[in-house]
């Protein structure tokens, strides 16, 4: 038996990048995978067929997080399909490229909520099915621009910071129950980006990096299957960078 046989994971935004790899690599551990993307059906079912060509068992759910009903419907539709919950991974998000004299309040509203209400809402949506397992891992994906700032990146900053206080503040609260709450945060990472991302600044060359190339998203899906194993237990409230050396806490 794999080290997460019988477990049952959650990875929001694993359409593509982190998400697709994170989603591989707990269903080889042995987890069930519930798959998910705001709108991307045809990636989610990619990522659910690359499961089960793999001989794991995944099932797919298309939700606007963001929403009270619809992070609540992505955790009923899992426990549902699967029986329990046991795993978390906050992933999904946007990115907006934009100075801060030209961010509408709306665009500020959307990735702060694309990001931090959508793991809030999930999270609040998650914890009793842990609590009645006694066992839970919840991981949020946070993200280098929050330590070392990004010009043209506020919202996103504020919003990956905001995951930093709640999980040190949830990792206390719900250490008692035998759930673990930790923050993986990527540096430069070779991932497919949205136009609306924006180019990559000069100073995010991959020449910047000590170990001079972009991380792979299979390396973040690594440390997060790390943290979600049975012997993760004793590692709670951490943020753990996973840079190539570009930053130290």
């Amino acid at each position: 038996m794999s080290s997460l046989t019988g477990r049952v994971a959650i990875v929001t935004g694993s359409a593509m990048n982190i998400g697709r790899a994170t989603a591989l690599m707990l269903a080889s551990e042995g987890a069930s995978i519930m798959v998910h993307a705001k709108s991307n059906a045809e990636g989610v079912d990619e990522t659910r067929r690359l499961i089960t060509a793999a001989g794991g068992n995944a099932a797919g759910h298309l939700a606007d997080l963001s929403t009270e009903a619809g992070a609540q419907g992505l955790i009923d539709v899992a426990v549902a399909r699967f029986g329990r919950l046991d795993i978390l991974i906050n992933n999904a998000a946007i990115r907006r490229n934009t100075p801060i004299t030209e961010i509408s309040y709306a665009e500020w509203r959307e990735v702060l909520a694309s990001s931090l209400d959508c793991a809030f809402l999930a999270t609040r949506a998650a914890v009793p099915h842990m609590r009645q397992g006694k066992w839970g891992r919840i991981v949020n994906l946070g993200g280098i621009s929050m330590f070392i700032g990004t010009a043209g990146r506020a919202h996103v900053s504020a919003a990956k910071a905001g995951m930093v206080g709640m999980t040190r503040a949830l990792a206390s609260e719900l250490g008692p129950d035998g759930i673990t709450v930790n923050v993986v945060a990527p540096g430069i990472i070779d991932t497919v980006r949205g136009g609306a991302a924006g180019k990559r600044p000069a100073s995010s060359s991959a020449s910047n990096v000590p170990v001079r190339r972009e991380g792979r998203p299979e390396e973040i899906a690594h440390v997060i299957t790390m943290l979600c194993r049975p012997d993760g237990g004793y590692t709670t409230g951490q943020t753990i960078e996973v840079n190539g050396g570009s930053h130290f806490i």
